[in-house]
């Protein structure tokens, strides 16, 4: 008996690992290609927290948390190594990585709660995406804006009076589409999820 559950458990650590490799290993390629950061203007557009999304629908918010550190790490070695005006503020982890880490938290809870309200993968995943895009939006333009919010105005040549305005409308412009492409893309990949469990 203690030998079975042995397996079973070494099998599911594997798949663990497997799933945080791969899709580590996406976020990673992404980040090295223009699709993984779109210039919109003077910031970048992102389709890097999708596979965060997916590894905590998959395995769990672990896997999830996981690929998100990942991911921020690798935001923040871009800002380090191919800096921008505004690169300032990806240095500090609290914004390069701790939002990018809640992602993978919270997309599994959200996508559980909706399945049970719902019973429909379609629509969980439509709504997972949406809320995993936008936690990454908020949580990074967010933290932008209780540490750095006039410095980064000065930088994008702003007054800094401006600096609520200006990120609000940085976080709508990225926001929204980053949330529209998660949804459509998550939703896509919880339904051929589900048919291959079945």
């Amino acid at each position: 008996m203690i030998n079975v559950q042995s397996t079973a458990t070494k099998k599911l650590n594997v798949r663990k690992m497997t799933i945080i490799g791969v899709l580590s290993a996406i976020s990673i390629m992404l980040s090295m290609t223009p699709l993984g950061f779109i210039p919109i203007g003077p910031t970048n557009a992102t389709i890097m927290h999708i596979p965060v999304i997916i590894g905590a629908i998959i395995e769990g918010p672990v896997v999830g948390m996981t690929i998100g550190l990942i991911f921020g790490a690798t935001s923040l070695l871009r800002a380090i190594t191919m800096p921008t005006i505004t690169s300032f503020v990806l240095i500090n982890p609290i914004v390069s990585i701790l939002p990018r880490v809640l992602i993978g938290l919270i997309a599994y809870y959200v996508y559980n709660l909706v399945m049970k309200l719902t019973k429909n993968v379609l629509v969980s995943g439509w709504i997972t995406g949406m809320v995993g895009s936008l936690i990454n939006t908020i949580g990074v333009l967010g933290m932008v804006y209780i540490l750095y919010a006039e410095r980064y105005a000065q930088a994008l040549g702003e007054s800094a009076s401006t600096a609520k305005t200006l990120i609000f409308t940085i976080a709508a412009t990225n926001g929204i589409p980053e949330a529209i492409i998660g949804g459509f893309v998550v939703s896509a990949v919880a339904v051929i999820l589900n048919k291959r469990k079945k």
